[in-house]
């Protein structure tokens, strides 16, 4: 459901980008999202193509996942989140709250729940092309 909320403030600022930036239209929009967003691109995307606007009608959308890593703050490990080790309840209470994971994720080599998210977090604009 928060993928409409998304949309919406997705085209809010590549409007106001095509504004700043002079352009008529709007060709290709690059948009990286943070794995822990759990956000379904095919729903994104959809909702994105129900409330484009007249600047919007040929652009071509990219959407990429970034992989989520962490770093644990006992051992210094890095690791790369595998989402498949989370039950259906822990999996929704992250897709609603990201920043929860640290409640449900340990450190593979010692077990400890101090971690940090180093990347994985988070939706931003990787690129926006347009024609003036």
């Amino acid at each position: 459901m928060h993928e409409w909320a998304l949309a919406e403030a997705i085209i809010s600022t590549i409007s106001q980008i095509a504004e700043r930036e002079g352009l008529k239209e709007v060709i290709e929009v690059r948009i990286k999202i943070g794995e822990l967003q759990q956000i379904e691109p095919d729903v994104l995307r959809f909702a994105l193509s129900q409330i484009r606007t007249s600047i919007f009608e040929k652009t071509r959308l990219e959407i990429e996942i970034a992989k989520a890593w962490f770093k644990c703050g006992n051992c210094g490990n890095k690791w790369i989140f595998d989402k498949e080790t989370l039950d259906d309840e822990n999996a929704d209470a992250i897709h609603f709250i990201p920043e929860v994971v640290k409640a449900y994720v340990k450190c593979p080599k010692c077990g400890s729940m101090d971690l940090e998210i180093l990347h994985g977090r988070g939706v931003w604009l990787e690129g926006v092309k347009g024609v003036k």
